[in-house]
């Protein structure tokens, strides 16, 4: 099986620290070169500690899940022989309270909403089963506890329609 990298990088840059007045922002670095801002989230820790311009491991997370499911039905929808024209995700990361009162996400929502090219177009119980079977075959989906629910955006759309 594959392995994935990343560097994370912080520093102090002559801030407090034991006071809690250090800056949160950070960096990730990947292998192919790209470098994201990263910080903690401002609805954890306030401005101006927290960059809220910057990428939150909650919002990672979702961006994750959301990114992981549209590959996995990118890859079954061409295997079935169906032409995806644009793939459109509003997804929505909800914090809530485990069994031990420690804070996660909770839910993650998915609101895909497709547009389909070519003459063969998915009937609506063909699209449940591709979301369906994209979850259940999505790397990070089979990786979290987070309740990963899919609810398409309305029915799927034809191109320029």
């Amino acid at each position: 099986m594959a392995s994935h990298f990343a560097t994370i990088e912080w520093s102090r840059n002559g801030a407090s620290f034991t006071d809690n007045k250090y800056s949160r922002g950070h960096t990730w670095s990947f292998d192919g070169g790209a470098r994201v801002p990263a910080s903690s989230s401002p609805h954890v820790v306030p401005a101006p500690y927290s960059v809220a311009a910057a990428v939150d491991p909650e919002e990672a997370l979702v961006a994750s899940l959301s990114s992981c499911h549209m590959l996995t039905f990118l890859y079954l929808a061409q295997k079935r022989g169906f032409v995806v024209d644009s793939y459109r995700d509003e997804a929505l990361g909800t914090m809530g309270k485990n069994a031990a009162g420690k804070a996660w996400v909770a839910t993650v929502t998915l609101h895909p909403d497709i547009a389909f090219g070519g003459e063969r177009r998915p009937t609506a119980a063909e699209l449940d089963a591709l979301h369906h079977a994209a979850h259940e075959e999505c790397f990070i989906a089979n990786s979290v506890k987070t309740d990963v629910r899919v609810e398409p955006a309305g029915a799927a759309t034809a191109h320029g329609s």
